[in-house]
């Protein structure tokens, strides 16, 4: 009778703990309120936008940087923003730029995800490669712009080129990086159960080492735009059209602060961009697969 009573106990005990996961589960699998999401995603950022316009404005006002060829007015900026969308250029800039670091960054990922799956699976590759890719990795991209530019001249050849050198180690080194953290027992099941070669890449240690690979990949983009910006700066051309690090160049041509401060405002937007719409999205569906993530 006491075992009946025990069994029935632990019955209802463990009914109560599936009744709590599933109402777990369904509270975090809801959609978060719209004003929740605008308090804690869209307000932050507005906010501290206005402190940096209002800081701006006051260093101005008060006369703490009075010269405007030093630092020009939030007014003065937004009328540089306001005359190159009138004259229908603004989006012609950034589209430039972004079109040539979109397209640069795919060859990199084409030239450095097999690299870096080579390195980390062949140990005399990792030794003869390994070390270079790091020393490659630290250079700085504006070092690779004379050389490109006397091996393919001034065209978008020599801009990709650019981009390759800089975001290549990057990625190629992610990837590296998350491979050496896989579980040896994946790869031990993946054999047993025949998946060896292109298929053990792809289906073991390409989504194991994702974590990796993907914060390879955001720091390969970070590369890849860093170079185009340094390529566009140095390299300036009629033929190349004119990006936002011509752009930048061209406003120190014309000592014009405010054209200044217009393209670091839209490589900055770009850059932010980017990481909110591709890489934000992709970090956080690899978190929630892996469990690390849950909805809010």
């Amino acid at each position: 009778m006491a075992s009946t009573e025990t069994k029935t106990a632990r019955g209802a005990e463990l009914a109560d703990v599936e009744a709590g996961l599933d109402a777990l589960e369904a509270t975090t699998a809801g959609r978060a309120p719209l004003r929740q999401t605008l308090v804690n995603k869209v307000l932050p950022p507005v906010v501290a936008i206005a402190v940096v316009l209002l800081v701006w404005q006051a260093l101005i006002s008060l006369k703490v940087v009075d010269d405007p060829s030093r630092l020009p007015s939030p007014a003065d900026v937004g009328g540089e923003f306001k005359d190159a969308w009138l004259q229908g250029k603004l989006l012609g800039f950034i589209w430039t730029s972004v079109s040539r670091g979109l397209l640069g960054f795919l060859f990199a990922l084409a030239v450095g995800t097999p690299l870096g799956l080579l390195v980390a699976r062949v140990k005399f590759v990792r030794a003869a490669i390994g070390p270079v890719l790091s020393g490659l990795q630290s250079l700085p991209s504006v070092a690779w712009v004379p050389p490109a530019v006397i091996w393919l001249g001034l065209n978008n050849s020599m801009m990709y080129a650019v981009i390759l050198l800089g975001a290549v180690p990057s990625i190629a080194n992610g990837l590296v990086s998350g491979i050496d953290q896989v579980p040896p027992l994946f790869l031990r099941a993946g054999r047993t159960m025949g998946a060896t070669g292109v298929r053990g890449a792809r289906h073991i240690v390409l989504p194991a080492a994702l974590p990796g690979y993907l914060a390879g990949l955001k720091q390969g983009w970070a590369f890849s735009w860093r170079s185009l910006m340094a390529a566009e700066i140095i390299a300036s051309s009629p033929d190349l059209g004119i990006g936002l690090g011509a752009l930048l160049e061209n406003g120190r041509n014309a000592s014009s602060m405010a054209m200044v401060f217009e393209a670091i405002i839209l490589i900055l937007f770009v850059g932010i961009a980017i990481d909110l719409l591709i890489f934000s999205p992709l970090e956080r569906w690899v978190l929630r697969s892996r469990g690390l993530l849950v909805k809010s």
